[in-house]
């Protein structure tokens, strides 16, 4: 019986021993060591019944999707809008129409700054950011300010590693949109959606979410959470690469302007002009990822199936266990960045190991077969935040369990033995 199967009987607790089953690439060895993939904040493993449906999919009905009548034109395009049902459900999307696949979040907030920004800000107008966004949610509203001059507010991260939101309502006082992450790719800091997002529309503000990070790891539900921009990524959350999704209110959507021009987002096109298609057609220009679409199905269901509960249970119990496991040994030799408590953070653990590069104890780690981050994160300013250039990370997600963290603990210490001599 597979962890599917599994988890349809139970949600909870997670069988990790029947998880990893579940996923091929952990039977492979790295320099002749176990794999101990501990990088899933950058991207997750596959388990079978996504790589199975993808190819079982290329096996039976690839065609393109929205243009063809004939059967396999048909069976594809009804993969890919099932895909879209079963996503926005997932994540607790309100309509399925607001839900506009994308490359990754990347693309979902660079459309929502191009699109929504690009028609309804100008010079002076104020966009709300934290000192803790991935560049991803950092760099289009750079771009944005050097094109229209627009206002860029920050609000700042505490010494708990929490974001300090004493001066929000001063912060939100006349902005346009307040735009954050909702759990940080290096702290693993969980964001009070819901508390910025009441305070960002009480001041009459939109809200972009960015859930890359969230979305894989904790039951997510956009219409309790009354955000207007939901962002999130596929090979994070168990799916192939090359396919995320953006959520907006569908009359939001209506309102904007494409984002990118081409085949299938039209309606009609003239030499003198052209009227755009339906939402969420409207955005998705060109030939899209049908394929990969079918891999998120999969990896949704897949997850679903787990239960998101557990999911979320699991790595907290882990993170605390990880927590608990590098002070004991390591103890003042290392700094971890981000909440002591792990039911206030997710399970990415940034970093630094007794002055020791972080390259360099990746690379220690690599050589045991334990896959780790080592660098800024794609998030410099926090990392300036935080007093260094770089740092270690290791992710947690469904299929690691505490021999992996004891495999890291073990690993440190190599490090240090290493560059003690």
């Amino acid at each position: 019986m597979t962890a599917v199967e599994a988890g349809r009987k139970a949600a909870t607790p997670l069988d990790v021993a029947r998880v990893q089953a579940d996923f091929p690439i952990l039977a492979r060895r790295v320099h002749g060591q176990r794999l101990v993939y501990l990088d899933s904040a950058a991207s997750s493993q596959k388990p079978r019944a996504v790589l199975d449906a993808m190819a079982r999919f290329y096996e039976t009905s690839n065609a393109n999707i929205h243009r063809g009548t004939y059967q396999l034109a048909v069976e594809s395009t009804e993969a890919y809008e099932a895909a879209r049902r079963a996503v926005a459900r997932f994540v607790g999307a309100p309509d399925p129409r607001g839900l506009v696949f994308t490359k990754n979040v990347t693309e979902a907030i660079n459309l929502v700054a191009a699109s929504w920004g690009g028609a309804n800000l100008k010079a002076g107008d104020a966009v709300v950011l934290t000192e803790v966004e991935h560049h991803a949610n950092l760099v289009p509203w750079l771009m944005l300010k050097d094109k229209l001059g627009i206002e860029l507010r920050f609000v700042p991260m505490g010494e708990d590693y929490t974001l300090d939101l004493t001066h929000l309502d001063r912060l939100l006082d006349g902005a346009k949109l307040m735009a954050f992450t909702a759990m940080s790719n290096v702290l693993g800091t969980l964001t009070p959606i819901r508390r910025i997002t009441d305070a960002a529309h009480a001041a009459g503000a939109l809200v972009l979410v960015d859930g890359a990070q969230l979305v894989p790891h904790v039951p997510t539900d956009i219409a309790a959470l009354d955000v207007d921009f939901f962002g999130f990524t596929g090979h994070k959350m168990c799916g192939p690469t090359g396919i995320g999704a953006m959520w907006a209110r569908p009359e939001l959507l209506e309102a904007m302007p494409p984002f990118l021009g081409g085949g299938e987002m039209i309606r009609d096109v003239r030499l003198d002009g052209f009227t755009t298609a339906e939402v969420p057609t409207k955005f998705e220009a060109g030939t899209m990822p049908f394929a990969e679409a079918v891999g998120l199905h999969a990896a949704v269901e897949y997850l679903g199936a787990l239960g998101m509960d557990a999911v979320r249970e699991h790595e907290v119990s882990l993170t605390a266990y990880a927590l608990r496991a590098l002070k004991e040994r390591h103890g003042d030799d290392i700094t971890i960045y981000g909440p002591s408590e792990p039911a206030m953070r997710g399970g990415a653990l940034s970093f630094t190991y007794k002055g020791i590069h972080p390259h360099d104890v990746s690379q220690v780690l690599d050589q045991k077969g334990i896959c780790v981050r080592a660098g800024h994160h794609c998030a410099k300013p926090l990392l300036r935040r935080l007093g260094v250039g770089a740092t270690t990370r290791a992710s947690f997600y469904v299929y690691n369990d505490e021999s992996d963290v004891d495999a890291l603990v073990e690993g440190l210490s190599d490090a240090d033995d290493l560059f003690s001599l």
